[in-house]
């Protein structure tokens, strides 16, 4: 009996010694609110990742990979409340997350004051990575998703003339905004019409009305895909017939369930495509499929790319300390679904964009574009 139970103690030591070992990041994305979508592929990209990595030993030392992820609802504050989380209660060592620009921009000064690293997979606003030097983004930045917006509009289009149609409380579709209007006018073009709505209404039409007397030959839609849908089809309704262009914020299935037919003759730019030949892509989609049962759309392949990142800092580091890790970040050259990953000097990524079709209601591949 004695014997017994020293070999009990032994076997629950073990396992809390294995238990101890796991190593803790935090995830966090929008499962629900306004961009759900998103969310649901943010946490599927990176479970499918940390899947990859612990079924190959972990990352030093036989240690596994623990996700902890948290839903921050596409809300600041609530983005804010969950990274406090993840730090303070859960002792996660590094977090990957979060998508929307606004929630990211509330938790990231959180991540720097703790020393703790982090790598937002989709949040595009420049200021991100300003908050300091813990913070680290896997996609590229506005300036250069609204420059190329501009420059595919002015010269694949071949349009002279634009308007754009924007969110006045998101930073993301702010920042998108003003960069195609400068890009737009630097090659020679007009925009005709510049107009913001507050956040959170479902009626488009007194600005769209304003933009249609203006006779754009572009419009400009740089929101989140249940937006996009509904300016779409207000503004076909009030009589615009032209292309539309937009962000990444468009990556949904659900945009062409909102909008229909009237988000067709519509491009946005984006991470990757599905349907890129690269192997790389084209097993990640395989694999991807297999487990979820659908294509990965751009916010999956940007959140296993930004986990990915993370995890491949760590082991390098063979640390889980904070100003190891990062300084692990800052010496990335990695190879992943949306290509190879190097960090500049403010922590944003060196990359390509891909401009996508909306076609007979699905997503095609048209171009990359590189930096």
């Amino acid at each position: 009996m004695k014997k017994f139970a020293i070999v009990l103690l032994l076997a629950i030591a073990a396992t809390s010694l294995s238990v101890a070992q796991d190593i803790k990041i935090g995830g966090i994305g929008p499962v629900t609110g306004e961009a759900a979508t998103f969310g649901v592929s943010t946490k599927n990209g990176m479970t499918l990742a940390v899947e990859e990595w612990n079924a190959k030993g972990g990352v030093f030392g036989g240690r596994k990979v623990k996700l902890i992820f948290e839903d921050d609802k596409g809300d600041p504050a609530e983005s804010a409340t969950v990274y406090t989380k993840l730090i303070q209660q859960d002792g996660v060592v590094a977090i990957v997350g979060t998508v929307m620009s606004k929630c990211t921009l509330a938790g990231a000064p959180i991540c720097q004051a703790a020393g703790i690293p982090m790598i937002t997979p989709a949040s595009t606003n420049e200021k991100v990575t300003q908050v300091g030097d813990y913070i680290y983004r896997a996609c590229f930045i506005d300036p250069f998703q609204g420059t190329v917006g501009a420059t595919f509009a002015f010269k694949n289009l071949n349009v002279k003339s634009a308007a754009a149609i924007f969110d006045l409380g998101n930073d993301y579709t702010k920042g998108l905004a003003e960069n195609f209007k400068l890009t737009f006018e630097k090659l020679g073009g007009k925009v005709v019409a510049y107009e913001g709505y507050p956040t959170g209404v479902t009626d488009f039409k007194a600005q769209l009305t304003k933009i249609v007397a203006a006779k754009p030959e572009v419009l400009y839609i740089p929101d989140y895909y249940n937006d996009v849908g509904l300016i779409a089809k207000q503004a076909r309704e009030l009589g615009f017939k032209g292309p539309m262009v937009g962000g990444d914020g468009w990556d949904s299935p659900d945009l062409v369930k909102i909008g229909g037919k009237a988000v067709e003759n519509g491009y946005f730019t984006n991470h990757y495509s599905p349907d890129d030949t690269r192997p790389a892509v084209q097993d990640f989609v395989k694999k991807y499929t297999a487990k979820f049962g659908q294509k990965p759309d751009a916010l999956a392949a940007q959140a296993y790319d930004a986990m990915y990142i993370m995890l491949d800092a760590i082991k390098r580091a063979g640390s889980t300390k904070g100003t190891v890790i990062r300084d692990a970040l800052a010496k990335t050259n990695i190879d992943v679904v949306s290509g190879n990953i190097k960090f500049d000097a403010n922590r944003n990524p060196i990359k390509a964009a891909v401009i996508i079709e909306i076609k007979d209601g699905k997503q095609v591949y048209k171009a990359t574009v590189k930096p």
